[in-house]
């Protein structure tokens, strides 16, 4: 049995990185190849789901086609990349990386942004070393997040235990990723879903990374 904890997972986009206008501005790149859009940042937080092709048809009214997912990925990925450098830090997030760790709890970072486009945009804006890994998405997008989150804490089995690791993230798929591990799952509000659409999940609901953090801290205790 593993004994240090707690330990936190932290998603990026959305709750560490602050991106939500290059997401929604990728967005609607990607909505311009299928000739529909744009729509607003409110629209894209009402209608945003995992699987990505199901979050496309709530707008187009049907699945992309294999080759209009692709071009879409490929224009959103591109505009995304274009929009993301000037994006900064969820207001409080460093300092609370830092409280993390500076009170001896391990923390990592897990995205399903692509691997390698994570980690030069985390270690750019100086928090890497307050991760005990990161992890970026290695395979197709637009899936859930329940195998990579799996992958992530068997990396990490020898020193963090799931009963006793909170995932902090902003969509629906981080707390469903997080049960499919066994772990907990605090979610919030200033990412890529509106409240109405996170509390169905049956998980914590916040509206701040540091009530996030506060609340991760308070489960884990009770586990």
């Amino acid at each position: 049995m593993v004994e240090q904890g707690p330990h936190l997972v932290w998603d990026w986009n959305g709750t560490l990185l602050d991106d939500m206008t290059a997401v929604v501005g990728a967005t609607n790149a990607a909505l311009a190849v299928v000739e529909f859009g744009p729509i607003t940042v409110e629209q894209y937080r009402a209608w945003y789901r995992i699987p990505i092709p199901r979050f496309y048809e709530g707008m187009l009214g049907r699945i992309p086609t294999d080759q209009e997912w692709l071009d879409m990925e490929v224009a959103f990925h591109a505009a995304y990349l274009e929009r993301q450098g000037g994006c900064g830090l969820t207001v409080g997030a460093a300092e609370l990386l830092v409280e993390w760790r500076g009170a001896g709890r391990s923390q990592s970072l897990l995205s399903m942004y692509g691997h390698e486009e994570l980690v030069p945009a985390v270690r750019e804006r100086g928090i890497e070393s307050h991760f005990v890994r990161v992890d970026g998405r290695r395979g197709p997008s637009g899936v859930s997040k329940a195998e990579s989150m799996a992958r992530h804490l068997r990396a990490l089995a020898k020193t963090v235990s799931p009963e006793r690791t909170v995932v902090i993230g902003d969509a629906a798929d981080d707390a469903l990723a997080a049960a499919h591990v066994g772990a907990h799952a605090v979610l919030y509000t200033g990412g890529s879903h509106i409240r109405e659409n996170l509390e169905p999940v049956g998980v914590p609901v916040v509206d701040s990374l540091a009530e996030a953090v506060e609340l991760a801290a308070r489960l884990v205790d009770r586990a």
